[in-house]
């Protein structure tokens, strides 16, 4: 099965651009108001405007994230494996680059919502903040999971083709279609959390493969095909328009994903195959190409902290009668929101240039984990996958939960995610160690 190239400008561009069009989507239905008594509190937009959920379908671009990993994914899966390596010193790489950054975040965010409480801060409003410092957290549990089955889907590709995303596809459908009308959120429903999602992730090992989706017809069909099924469903079936959670909602098409996520997950995979030429040409220039190479390096940063200018301005702003407070969703709201954009952006300027000491720190304990290193023996594959589990969960919970419901950090999830991250860390390290040895005595032979 003949590949493209190794590299994707474009396929960066795809993973920087849904991370900042998830921020600034955020960003956009972010509606702070301060109460009689002197609290904050964050209204939501689009359970109190409901023709803003319109605006989901723009801004729910994380399938283009998961086609893009599924890409990235297979060209270094295939590059691990002709260079000799494992399936789990593989996956323990792919998710120590997750674990490592959201660690690094976690430490200030729940030692400042510990400070608060041991200060007397309102429960209710730490419990707020705790639930935006963690909204996000819902895509790490997905992709780790999904990313820790890369190899045994990557096979099935392998073997298939198209056919296994088509097989994933049909599982999604059967699954929703079972659970339509009962207990979405049981754990039936749940599996669509994977099934949904890595169908853009196969379709990215298939744009690697090349072969029909790097035809023009098959990104239309796509595109053309998942639109029209996602109005059908909206308009004739039970399923809303908004493609986020929104509270009040009998059905929701994020929770689990649902069919009519499906078919705009699809929609979007196919425009995105269907640019693909045209976008590769565009960004043959080195400037742009040092653009998106500049987005790519911080877009976990971008993902993981993108909320806290918003907690920032709350306090800086409204919490000292300094911001304006029209009524949420009014004309005079609407026109406040290109200048409430442009301050967060500004103070997330001044964030990442505090962050980039913390960046580098990063890159320097990567190093010191060894990240691609192999995982021998018959135990140490054992505490990976435990390791896993146990840090899929923790996220998972803060994901649902917050960071301090009740308003203090939960720690029974916080010493989850802590000896979660150290199994993983630890079932490469004493290979690391040896391999470190044996290149020594082989530089001193």
């Amino acid at each position: 099965m003949k590949g493209t190239s190794a590299r994707s400008g474009y396929v960066d561009l795809l993973r920087a651009a849904a991370i900042v069009l998830v921020m600034v989507g955020h960003w956009l239905i972010t509606a702070l108001e301060r109460e009689p008594d002197g609290s904050l509190a964050a209204p939501e937009l689009m359970a109190s405007v409901p023709w803003t959920q319109w605006l989901t379908p723009v801004f729910q671009i994380m399938p283009v994230f998961f086609l893009a990993g599924g890409y990235a994914a297979a060209g270094s899966w295939s590059a691990c494996r002709a260079e000799g390596g494992t399936a789990a010193g593989w996956i323990r790489g792919r998710a120590l680059r997750l674990l490592l950054p959201t660690g690094a975040y976690l430490v200030p965010a729940l030692g400042g919502l510990l400070i608060a409480s041991a200060f007397g801060a309102d429960p209710a409003l730490l419990g707020m903040i705790g639930w935006a410092l963690a909204m996000q957290f819902w895509f790490l549990p997905v992709y780790l999971t999904i990313s820790a089955l890369t190899p045994w889907l990557y096979a099935a590709y392998r073997r298939w083709g198209l056919r296994s995303v088509a097989v994933t596809a049909v599982a999604a459908v059967g699954v929703d279609l079972a659970v339509l009308g009962a207990d979405r959120a049981g754990q039936v429903g749940r599996l669509n959390y994977l099934l949904v999602w890595a169908v853009a992730y196969q379709l990215g090992f298939a744009w690697k493969g090349g072969g029909p989706t790097t035809r023009p017809w098959f990104g239309a069909v796509l595109a053309v095909g998942g639109a029209t099924a996602y109005a059908v469903l909206v308009r004739f079936g039970p399923f809303p328009v908004s493609l986020v959670l929104v509270t009040g909602e009998e059905v929701s098409n994020t929770d689990p994903p649902s069919l009519a996520m499906l078919a705009w997950l699809l929609a979007q995979c196919g425009l995105c195959l269907l640019l693909a030429p045209l976008a590769e040409r565009v960004l043959r220039s080195a400037r742009r190409m040092r653009f998106v190479d500049s987005l790519g390096r911080i877009s976990m940063t971008l993902y993981l902290w993108h909320m806290v200018p918003v907690l920032a301005a709350g306090a800086a702003f409204y919490l000292t009668d300094l911001a304006p407070e029209p009524t949420v969703g009014s004309g005079a709201w609407w026109a406040w929101r290109p200048a409430w954009i442009l301050v967060l952006a500004a103070l997330f300027c001044l964030l990442l240039a505090a962050l980039r000491p913390v960046d580098g720190l990063l890159i320097r304990l990567v190093g010191r984990v060894r990240p691609r290193a192999a995982i021998s023996g018959a135990w140490r594959p054992l505490l990976l996958v435990a390791g896993l589990a146990v840090t899929v969960r923790a996220l998972a919970q803060w994901a649902v939960q917050g960071l301090a419901r009740g308003g203090s950090p939960d720690w029974p999830t916080v010493l989850a995610f802590v000896a979660g991250s150290t199994l993983v860390v630890s079932a490469g390290s004493r290979w690391a160690a040896a391999e470190t040895t044996e290149v020594a005595v082989r530089q001193a032979g």
